[in-house]
């Protein structure tokens, strides 16, 4: 007897991280003690009012049953109330669809709206699931190119030359991971006429706009951006919530229904506690997010100074959760470059080549370490030079 997976399984490789994090462990078993400056994990927890709210809640009777799969009115409000606060955009409940974190969204959305051999605009540097849900769904992948030289944004005149024909979805991220690129106005409003031009959804991927960031930005506050553009968010970045799975989806009303109508098949909503946590969470005061900042800020100072040690290239303005470098060019690429950075000194960064083909020649640190264990890896690395 035999039995074979899907093709479409076949055909999608295992994530890197789950690759290369259990290379990780097996090290750490062995007695290595590996610095881990890979993984987008915050290290901090969430606000006292969010822990408090859970713990609360949980202890409620009537608070263990399942729930809207539109998710309680409260948590509806109160992302509406985060986004007209932070980002001034006006959304009513029926435009907001919480998710179970905004990697889910990128399914739901592509399981809403794709049909097998759809063409998919998919960044290059991006993240991979963009590209590894659009090949699940057997959708026809498009890569477009994000440079250096072009500030890591698309370029509008090479997409007007690309066959367009049959495109559903073009996937976007600012401010940009893996670059840091931050997000402007200019290129929003470029990227609602594209998609209103050739009938291209555009899918905005907005997690890390709080972070080391002075001015955070929807592609939803440019006008008429909700008919053609679906954006999400999460809880995991800016509030410390990764493991939570709390996001949400935010779009035009007809879009969300679409969307919810292909998600409650899947789900069956999300723990009440949690959801009112999160509504505690988005009350968070402003000052809860600039300390956040500065403690990335600190951090981010010792990520440069690794960065400087390994002969590396990096633009200060950038925003967000890493710091992105260019490795020297007398390097190998950027996969044997971290490599010889692991098994020399014990410390783990993120090949720029995972990606994408334009990503490798850059590397990644994460933020998600104290300054301690940052300034640790400095030494190990600076060690392994002198050895």
């Amino acid at each position: 007897m035999s039995i074979e997976p899907a093709e479409h399984i076949k055909n999608v490789p295992e994530y890197y991280f789950s690759v290369k994090l259990a290379e990780v462990a097996r090290m750490n078993a062995e007695g290595k003690d590996v610095i881990n400056l890979g993984v987008g994990s915050p290290d901090q927890p969430p606000s006292e009012a969010t822990i408090e709210a859970l713990c609360e809640s949980a202890r409620k009777p009537d608070t263990h049953g399942y729930q809207s799969y539109t998710g309680i009115p409260e948590l509806r409000c109160a992302f509406a109330g985060w986004y007209q606060k932070y980002y001034n955009v006006t959304l009513s409940e029926n435009e907001i669809l919480p998710l179970i974190g905004s990697k889910e969204g990128v399914l739901h959305i592509s399981l809403t709206f794709l049909n097998v051999g759809d063409g998919v605009l998919v960044p290059n540097p991006g993240y991979p699931t963009y590209s590894s849900v659009s090949s699940l769904m057997r959708a026809r992948l498009i890569p477009y190119d994000l440079l250096e030289e072009n500030g890591w944004q698309p370029d509008f005149e090479a997409l007007e030359k690309t066959d367009l024909s049959g495109v559903k979805l073009m996937w976007v991220n600012y401010p940009n991971m893996p670059t840091g690129a931050n997000a402007t106005k200019a290129l929003f409003e470029k990227l609602v006429a594209f998609g209103k031009k050739h009938s291209i959804i555009i899918c905005h991927d907005n997690p890390y706009s709080f972070i080391l960031n002075n001015k955070p930005m929807s592609i939803l506050s440019v006008e008429g951006a909700k008919d053609i553009c679906i954006e999400l968010n999460s809880m995991s970045k800016s509030h410390n919530m990764p493991g939570w799975r709390m996001g949400v989806l935010a779009s035009n009303a007809q879009f969300v229904k679409w969307v919810l109508t292909e998600k409650s098949n899947i789900d069956s909503g999300q723990f009440k506690p949690m959801q009112l946590a999160t509504v505690a969470a988005l009350s968070n005061p402003p000052e809860w997010y600039d300390e956040m900042n500065a403690l990335y800020a600190a951090r981010r100072a010792w990520a440069e100074k690794i960065m400087d040690l390994l002969g590396c290239m990096y633009d200060k303005k950038q925003v967000g959760l890493f710091v992105w470098a260019k490795i020297p060019d007398t390097a190998p690429d950027s996969k044997a470059f971290i490599d010889d950075i692991l098994y020399n000194a014990n410390v783990f960064l993120t090949p720029g080549a995972i990606f994408g083909s334009n990503g490798q020649r850059y590397i990644r640190i994460s933020l998600c370490a104290p300054e301690e264990k940052l300034k640790e890896a400095y030494d190990r690395i600076e060690k392994m030079f002198n050895v």
